[in-house]
């Protein structure tokens, strides 16, 4: 028996059916699910890929041979590559389900046409080369209270902030993972993007991520004139627990603070660890007022076993009902948590809705190129 390409197809195998069907419950096994499938679920060509050559590879050695157990294993190996297939056809959906989140809040504008091929090939979220990084800025005097600025090296004038916050569930996570796709196509077109550490539990509770979220957020709009950025236009956007974050400080903010747009990408938007209803500080949005609430982007995958779907479903009815700004939700077909690790057909998907979305409420449009442009700026990368 080919023992070599005996692993290669139970553990693709494995992968691509955690990817297709993450059970919800036991909890553990959902966990362990979305950890096996996740890079599998937003690359699935790539590891169809391996799997062809893998195959290729044990017939031209000759191990796959006339027997019994070599037939099992090609049965094996063409199971996975038609769930592998199906992987892909559900990924590539994720521009249609933006452009109808769009117009179902309103906008017609359709997303940049992007080249499928050209995201096919460039998966991993490397910093191109016309984006410079400053690390670990202080903004407190705890050693989590740091941020990275993200600028294009040319140091164009008056771009707009983002500013983002990374997940973990309040108790890990690290500036350096998740939306890096994001953070690089917006300094790319001349943003000053700002990604934030904040303190973690168990030796921070709700009120000190909040405090920090609060002053990340001033630190950007003290210092944006310092690197050349508009100050008077902050976004704010954040991946799971940062989305939690993001919608609380979007809802409590004061006009002053209040940023243009909030993005929350596959958050959590229940009540925090051990809260009630009767907790003295809201810690879900869904206990604050939305009338007076920014734009909002929040894109869920459709499988998200860590956090589902529901509660981002429920949020964007609550806003849509309380707000007058443009709420756009994508429920990205497939979809599971923490699909902004890598830059993916989903990640692209909700960059290219997040354009519409700030052109039409006149934020950065400047600064956003025409459709189709987005496939030309210098990517070579830098880690």
């Amino acid at each position: 028996m080919p023992n070599d390409y005996l692993v290669h197809v139970l553990v693709l195998g494995l992968a691509t059916t955690a990817a297709l069907t993450p059970p919800a419950r036991p909890r553990p096994l959902a966990r362990a699910a979305f950890l096996a499938g996740m890079v599998v679920n937003e690359v699935p060509h790539l590891v169809l890929t391996l799997l062809a050559l893998s195959t290729v590879a044990a017939v031209w050695s000759g191990d796959l041979r006339r027997d019994v157990w070599s037939g099992v294993l090609l049965a094996g190996a063409t199971a996975t590559g038609v769930m592998l297939i199906a992987l892909t056809r559900r990924a590539t959906r994720s521009r249609s389900a933006a452009g109808a989140a769009l117009r179902a809040a309103g906008i017609d504008r359709a997303p940049a046409r992007r080249s499928l091929w050209r995201t096919a090939l460039t998966p991993l979220p490397f910093r191109p080369h016309s984006v410079q990084r400053l690390r670990n800025l202080r903004y407190g005097d705890h050693r989590r209270q740091r941020l990275d600025v993200l600028r294009r090296r040319d140091r164009p004038a008056s771009g707009p902030v983002l500013v983002y916050f990374h997940g973990g569930g309040y108790f890990s996570g690290s500036k350096n993972w998740e939306g890096r796709g994001l953070l690089h196509h917006l300094a790319e077109r001349g943003w000053l993007c700002v990604s934030a550490t904040y303190r973690l539990r168990p030796g921070a509770g709700f009120e000190e991520h909040l405090a920090d979220a609060t002053a990340a957020m001033a630190w950007a709009r003290t210092h944006a004139a310092e690197y050349g950025a508009d100050a008077s236009t902050v976004v704010m956007a954040g991946s799971s627990a940062g989305a939690h974050l993001t919608s609380l400080y979007a809802l409590r903010a004061t006009p002053d603070e209040r940023p243009a747009a909030a993005v929350c990408l596959y958050g959590y938007y229940g009540r925090y660890y051990g809260r009630s209803a009767e907790e003295t500080v809201a810690s879900t949005p869904f206990a604050l007022p939305a009338s007076d609430a920014p734009a909002f982007l929040i894109a869920h995958g459709t499988l998200d076993n860590y956090t589902p779907a529901a509660a981002a479903r429920a949020l964007a009815d609550k806003l849509r009902a309380e707000s007058s700004q443009p709420v756009v939700h994508v429920e990205l077909p497939g979809g599971q948590h923490a699909f902004d690790l890598v830059r993916s057909w989903r990640l692209t998907a909700v960059i290219d809705a997040l354009d519409v979305l700030l052109a039409d409420i006149d934020v950065g449009a400047g600064n956003i190129p025409a459709a189709g442009a987005a496939d030309h700026p210098d990517r070579r990368p830098t880690r």
